[in-house]
């Protein structure tokens, strides 16, 4: 039996997306968009503020490490500034940089120095001697804090949230 053309024409105006379906949908995926933005933000700040502490504790672990096990002193420099820790040891060539990603910052270096303008902090490690009780202070966009302390007793950093007081 031949389908007439009257069938024919209602069964294409059927079969596509009209206009508004079009807009209703694209307004409901904008909706959704912008109520999960802030939460995605949120966790991508908080991932990177984990990778960025334990960067910066396994930084420093490996100065501590390198002025135990090569018995050379080791200068380790923190640039609030630049947002970077340098190494130095007397090894010729010997230079390690740790550049922290964009949305974290080093907050403070403790216990506090009176700042001399150049926001530059330098500890010498020595082979066999004590490590310094430091801590680094680092803070996201969204005022998370984590506080990465050297541990003068073991040596080893450890991390801590620091919450508002």
């Amino acid at each position: 039996m031949p389908i007439s053309s009257a069938g024919r024409a209602n069964k294409r105006a059927t079969a596509g997306v009209t206009l508004i379906e079009m807009l209703v949908v694209v307004a409901i995926i904008g909706v959704i968009a912008s109520v999960t933005a802030p939460s995605v933000a949120a966790g991508l700040d908080a991932v990177r503020m984990a990778s960025a502490t334990q960067s910066v504790a396994a930084f420093i672990n490996g100065a501590v490490n390198r002025a135990e096990r090569r018995q050379q002193p080791v200068e380790l420099v923190i640039s609030l500034k630049e947002n970077k820790f340098t190494m130095y040891s007397n090894e010729p060539g010997f230079v390690r940089e740790l550049t922290l990603p964009d949305g974290i910052a080093i907050d403070a270096v403790l216990p506090r120095e009176d700042d001399s303008g150049e926001g530059v902090r330098r500890l010498i490690l020595l082979p066999g001697a004590s490590v310094p009780g430091i801590g680094v202070q680092l803070a996201n966009r969204r005022g998370g804090r984590r506080l990465i302390k050297l541990d003068p007793m073991t040596g080893f950093p450890r991390t801590e949230i620091v919450t508002a007081e």
